[in-house]
C-alpha cells in the first residue's frame, strides 16, 4: 500500500502491504511543499555548479570524518540500540528530512534511501551502512531536488522528485536515466510504484493518476476529471468541507490492489479511488479532530490519524465510514505514520521520537520508551518484509528494525 501526509510542511507518503508476510509493503515517502531553489543567471552558472559539487564533496567528507569519530569514542547512553531499533548513522547534513527507502527485490541487500537537499544514499549490506550515491543527469542544472519517491521490481526502479524530475533504472540502481515530463503536469509529484516491465503508476498531490508502459515515455491518466472538479459536482453532497478544498492533498496511501486512500489537505475530510472508477470519491470524516494522515491495515481495513496523537481503525475491512478510537500513549505529541511487519504486529511514529507497537493487529499499543532519547520527529515508517524495517526521520535520523 502507500501514503502521503501533509505534516509540519512535508508531505509524506507511503505503499504497504498484503496480509500475513506483506510481500507487498506500505512505502511512505515524506515530501516537502516548498519549491526548490532557482537555477543561478547565466553568468555564474558554471562555477556556481562546481561549487555546488565542492560543497557536496565537503559535506560527505566531513560527515564521514564524523562518523569515523564516533567509531572510536563510542556510541553515547543516547545512541545505543533502541529496543528493537538501532541507529544509523549517515554520512549527510543532519538537516536533510528523509523521505523514502526501496530495496531491489532481485538483490535484496542492495537499496537507496532519499531525502531533501538532493539526497540520495545507496547499501550493499541490507541498509547497515549507507554511502552517498551521485546521479549525473540529475546534476546538470543547478537545482536543489528533493528525491521523493522510490520504487522497484525486480532490477527495475524509478524515482521522482521536485522540481520535477523522473529517474529510470533497468539494472538495479547500477546506472540511472533521466526521462522527460511534459510541463502540463497537474501538481507535483508524490509517489511512484513499479508496476510491472517498464510499466509505472505515478500520483500527484493534485490527485492526478498516471500509468505508463513504455518507460515513462509516454503517460495516459487513469482519472478522467481533477478532484477539484469532482467536489464542484458534489459540493451540494453532504461533504462537510469540500467546499474549503484547496486543491491539494496532504496524504495519500495505496494498497497492493491497487486502491487508494487520501486526505484533503485541510483534514477535514478523506477520499478513496479504486481502478475502474472515472474519479475520486469523497467521504466524510467520522471524527471530530482533523485527519493528520491514513492507510491500509494489513488486513484491509483503514488506520486514521488524527492532529494531536489520536488513532482510530475502521469498522471491518475495506472503504468505511466508521472508525473506533484506539487509547494510545502518546504524550500529546501527534502520531504521523503507521507500518505493519505482520497481519498482527505494526508499528507507528511520530513526533518527538514517537514509538508505538501493537502485537494484536491494533487493538492495543505500546510505547517503546527507548526511542524517547531520539531529539527528531519520526515522518515514515517502512517494513520491506518482517525482517527487514526502517523509520525515516527529520535531522538525517534513520532507524533500522533489528528484533
Amino acid at each position: 500500500m502507500a501514503s502521503l501526509q501533509l505534516c509540519d510542511g512535508y508531505l509524506l507518503f507511503k505503499p504497504t502491504a498484503s496480509p500475513r508476510l506483506l510481500s507487498q509493503r506500505i512505502s511512505h515517502r515524506l515530501i516537502p511543499k516548498a519549491s526548490g531553489s532557482p537555477p543561478p543567471s547565466s553568468s555564474s552558472s558554471s562555477s556556481s555548479s562546481s561549487l555546488s559539487l565542492s560543497r557536496r564533496e565537503l559535506l560527505y567528507q566531513s560527515a564521514a570524518v564524523s562518523l569515523s569519530l564516533s567509531s572510536v569514542v563510542g556510541p553515547s547512553k543516547a545512541d545505543e540500540q533502541l529496543s528493537e531499533w538501532e541507529r544509523v548513522f549517515l554520512p549527510i547534513d543532519p538537516g536533510v528530512v528523509l523521505l523514502d527507502i526501496a530495496f531491489v527485490p532481485d538483490e535484496p541487500s542492495r537499496g537507496f534511501l532519499l531525502g531533501t537537499r538532493q539526497t540520495l544514499l545507496e547499501t550493499k549490506d541490507g541498509g547497515n551502512t549507507w554511502n552517498p550515491r551521485s546521479i549525473p543527469s540529475a546534476e546538470e542544472e543547478d537545482f536543489n531536488y528533493r528525491f521523493n519517491s522510490i520504487s522497484f521490481k525486480g532490477k527495475e526502479g524509478w524515482i521522482i522528485g521536485k522540481p520535477a524530475i523522473l529517474l529510470y533504472t533497468a539494472d538495479a540502481g547500477e546506472n540511472w536515466d533521466r526521462i522527460p515530463l511534459s510541463s502540463q503536469l497537474p501538481g507535483d509529484m508524490v509517489f511512484i510504484e513499479a508496476t510491472a516491465d517498464k510499466s509505472a503508476e505515478m500520483v500527484t498531490d493534485e490527485g492526478a493518476i498516471y500509468v505508463t508502459s513504455n518507460k515513462g515515455y509516454n503517460w495516459k491518466a487513469a482519472i478522467q476529471e481533477t478532484v477539484s472538479a469532482t467536489l464542484n459536482r458534489t459540493v451540494s453532497s453532504g461533504i462537510s468541507g469540500a467546499s474549503y478544498y484547496t486543491g491539494t492533498f496532504s496524504a495519500v496511501n495505496r494498497s497492493p490492489e491497487g486502491k487508494y486512500v487520501a486526505v484533503s489537505s485541510r483534514g477535514n475530510f478523506f477520499l478513496t479511488w479504486e481502478p475502474g472508477q472515472p474519479y475520486w470519491q469523497p467521504h466524510n470524516r467520522a471524527v471530530a479532530r482533523r485527519i493528520q494522515n491514513m492507510g491500509w491495515r494489513a488486513d484491509g481495513g483503514l488506520w486514521l490519524l488524527v492532529r494531536g496523537g489520536g488513532l482510530y481503525l475502521s469498522k471491518g475491512t475495506g472503504i468505511s465510514e466508521e472508525f473506533d478510537e484506539v487509547p494510545v500513549q502518546s504524550r500529546g505529541f501527534g502520531i504521523l505514520d503507521v507500518g505493519y511487519r505482520s497481519e498482527e504486529e505494526a508499528w507507528a511514529a511520530g513526533g518527538s521520537g514517537i514509538l508505538l507497537r501493537t502485537r494484536n493487529g491494533g487493538k492495543s499499543w505500546n510505547r517503546d520508551k527507548a526511542a524517547d532519547n531520539i531529539a527528531a520527529n519520526l515522518y515514515a515508517v517502512k517494513f520491506v518484509d518482517d525482517k527487514k524495517g526502517f523509520v525515516l526521520g527529520n535531522d538525517g535520523v534513520l532507524l533500522r528494525y533489528v528484533g
